[in-house]
């Protein structure tokens, strides 16, 4: 791993309330090791309905997460150099693309979907078994904490 990856941090948000506890978590670790952080929602199509008509873009709508999830974090002041991405692709697999060049993935440990009662989500647990550098998993806020 080259240092430049090293330095670079890739943070995967949904909206959920882990994924803003991991988003903060994740911009404190960049502070502290002068690296840099990139905030990353992925979408993927929704199968089309020739019988329905809908003007939806869901890249608009994964954009709108992502900076709904940047203003749940830091509400109007986001770290100086923020990067924001939005790509379509499936969220573990395009997490786990990215973490080929890049020092560190961080995710929150429960996404919108799934079962309630998991410890890990879909994603977070694919990106723990197949990142290619250390994955942090940050638990968010639970009704007890």
């Amino acid at each position: 791993m080259r240092s430049t990856e090293a330095q670079h941090i890739v943070v995967g948000v949904d909206g959920s309330a882990p994924s803003v506890a991991a988003l903060k978590y994740a911009a404190r670790m960049a502070t502290a090791l002068g690296a840099s952080l990139e905030v990353v929602t992925a979408w993927a199509p929704p199968p089309l309905d020739p019988m329905m008509v809908v003007e939806w873009s869901p890249q608009d709508t994964a954009a709108e997460v992502l900076d709904g999830a940047i203003h749940d974090a830091f509400g109007d002041h986001p770290p100086a150099g923020l990067l924001r991405t939005v790509t379509p692709g499936p969220p573990a697999r395009t997490l786990i693309d990215m973490s080929e060049t890049c020092g560190m993935v961080v995710l929150g440990s429960r996404g919108h979907g799934g079962f309630a009662g998991l410890l890990l989500g879909s994603v977070s647990a694919a990106c723990a078994a197949h990142a290619h550098c250390p994955v942090l998993i940050v638990h968010g806020p639970t009704p007890h904490s």
